[in-house]
């Protein structure tokens, strides 16, 4: 029995296990459906497709081994360019799939999607060419969560790659909780001639949405204020693409309206970008939709799940530059605690409220934050788990 004098910790959900069960209910509806991954099936909580069907395996076997079969629908081997190969001469035959891995290594299949979105481009002007089933990759186990494997498992570089290509075949979506995570998988089965890749981690997160403002996210510009948090006329509005920099986004709108009560802010979800737009290729977020949103003279605190470049480029697009702040993964990886690692590259709660009261000039807290982030940066250090959990 709860104490009702403790304050509870509000419920937390897994993305990943959202998308596991809709994996599972794919292969169980879809004969044609296929799912692709090197080898981390069950680490990044995708083990529920278990339930719907094999691993494809006519080896010999031993009895502690996961269900295995000559029929399996479920394809794991530790080669990422093979996988690939195989899942895309799947598609091209009139099938569907979807391949999962770890980010940092799905940058090894690079130069194969760009043969692919070439192809996708050829082929439209191909009278008797079908159209096909998209290209979905599942990106887990990212450059926020791999704290433990360090440096070398910390790289969001596929995302900037895919949106600098200006031939309007690439999604990139970022679901911010679980709701969000089931509306991407449903674009993805739906999706035509596209490449979508899906960003998400395996921890479990707050829920923001429910399944009403969930489910029009990526068929209106892939841009919503979240409500619950977000004042009429603000002074500054804050916006994520992405979970974890999402809720540091949030949390760092807490801290500032319990230092600066009066002060007036916006929260912005990122849903999906595309080339050199905010929102998918086929429902981009306007120009007159971004000024909805955003205001047209507001500052914006960004914080984003990949290089800030590749997302100061798209807002730039819509707005002048100098109204923009703009955090995310500058290469400072390490084997460190969740918190630092937001910290070490300038994207946690405290580096966004920095941007606030630096522009009004609030010398108390600027030393107040700068004097937060070393304090929790000791502690980290000399206890090895994050004082914020």
């Amino acid at each position: 029995m709860t104490d009702p004098t403790k304050p509870t910790k509000p419920p937390t959900y897994s993305p990943a296990r959202a998308i596991g069960k809709l994996l599972k209910a794919e292969l169980a509806k879809n004969p044609e459906f296929y799912f692709f991954s090197p080898d981390e099936t069950t680490s990044n909580r995708l083990d529920a497709v278990f339930e719907a069907s094999t691993r494809a395996w006519n080896l010999p076997r031993s009895d502690w081994d996961l269900p295995a079969s000559t029929d399996g629908r479920i394809i794991e081997m530790l080669a990422e360019n093979v996988l690939f190969s195989v899942m895309t001469g799947h598609i091209l035959s009139g099938g569907s799939a979807m391949f999962a891995s770890y980010e940092a290594f799905f940058p090894i299949i690079t130069s194969q999607l760009l043969q692919h979105l070439k192809f996708l481009d050829q082929s439209s002007t191909i009278s008797w060419r079908p159209d096909y089933a998209a290209v979905n990759l599942l990106s887990t186990s990212t450059c926020w969560r791999q704290d433990h494997n360090g440096f070398s498992h910390q790289s969001p570089i596929l995302i900037s790659t895919l949106l600098t290509l200006p031939s309007r075949r690439v999604n990139c979506l970022f679901p911010i909780d679980d709701m969000a995570a089931r509306v991407a998988f449903r674009f993805m089965t739906n999706s035509k001639n596209v490449v979508n890749l899906t960003t998400f981690n395996k921890t479990l997160q707050p829920r923001w949405l429910d399944t009403e403002t969930a489910n029009p996210q990526l068929t209106d510009g892939g841009a919503t204020i979240y409500t619950p948090i977000s004042d009429k006329n603000p002074d500054f509005v804050f916006t994520a693409a992405g979970d974890i920099v999402s809720c540091e986004a949030i949390a760092a709108m807490k801290i500032l309206r319990e230092d600066l009560p009066d002060l007036k802010l916006r929260f912005v979800n990122l849903a999906a970008l595309s080339y050199n737009a905010i929102g998918t290729t086929d429902h981009p977020l306007t120009t007159p939709g971004f000024n909805q949103l955003f205001t047209t003279d507001k500052p914006i605190i960004a914080n984003f799940h990949g290089y800030p470049e590749t997302l100061r480029t798209i807002l730039s697009h819509y707005t002048t530059p100098d109204r923009l702040h703009v955090h995310g993964f500058i290469e400072k990886g390490s084997t460190t605690t969740p918190f630092q690692m937001l910290s070490l590259n300038q994207a946690s709660r405290y580096h966004l409220a920095l941007d606030v009261v630096t522009e009004l000039d609030r010398k108390d807290l600027i030393s107040k934050y700068k004097n937060l982030i070393a304090i929790n940066a000791r502690h980290a250090a000399t206890f090895g788990v994050d004082m914020i959990q």
